[in-house]
């Protein structure tokens, strides 16, 4: 009785040992996964917050803008681009280039980027959620979703220039109109001002 006991209190000692082991639970879930074995602890899938983990990777202590590295999310780059990301008043601007001087924020870039926030805020919709402004060597990408009218815009000023909107069913009333007309007429601006951007861009990495 007594060796049964003692067996008992080792096999538990081993138990709590290996349940301890992440590496080991791992391997075990595969198994319980791969032959299909019952377990009477219910799986827990932990949610994953993308906009929390971007923000978080690019806060930094004064909260004025940090660069960062974005991930391989965009299509267009070829393997040998690189890319660079500042947090800027909220907003999120990031770089593209194959030379590290093309990953370099100006001053001038940085106030153009909030000046271009807060002009869209005051000349088209004060309810936006923005998204990344991507600057290409050869062209510049925006976007973001205007929350009244549940629309998705694009401004792009490269070779496709032009605005963009998506959306599943709107009403064309005057309201709608409206704010078309606003979003076509700062896009003007906005392709001015980007477009100058990418000229001094261009100088400056000659």
């Amino acid at each position: 009785m007594s060796n049964s006991h003692d067996e008992i209190k080792k096999l538990l000692k081993a138990s709590r040992t290996l349940l301890s082991n992440d590496k080991l639970n791992e391997e075990y879930e595969d198994i319980r996964v791969k032959y299909n074995l019952l377990s009477e602890q219910s799986t827990v899938t932990n949610k994953f917050d993308v906009a929390k983990s971007i923000e978080d990777e690019i806060r930094n202590d004064d909260d004025e803008y940090e660069t960062a590295d974005m991930g391989d999310d965009d299509e267009k780059n070829s393997p040998d681009d690189k890319k660079q990301a500042y947090r800027i008043s909220g907003g999120i601007l990031v770089l593209h280039g194959k030379e590290q001087t093309e990953l370099e924020l100006t001053t001038d870039e940085k106030i153009t980027f909030q000046e271009t926030m807060d002009e869209f805020v005051t000349e088209v919709s004060d309810l936006v959620d923005f998204n990344k402004l991507n600057i290409y060597p050869k062209n510049v990408e925006w976007s973001g979703k205007i929350i009244d009218f549940d629309i998705d815009f694009f401004f792009t000023i490269g070779e496709e220039n032009g605005v963009y909107i998506n959306s599943k069913m709107v009403k064309t009333d005057e309201k709608f109109v409206e704010f078309l007309n606003k979003l076509q007429t700062y896009y003007e601006k906005f392709k001015s001002k980007w477009s100058k951007v990418l000229a001094n861009r261009k100088r400056t990495n000659a």
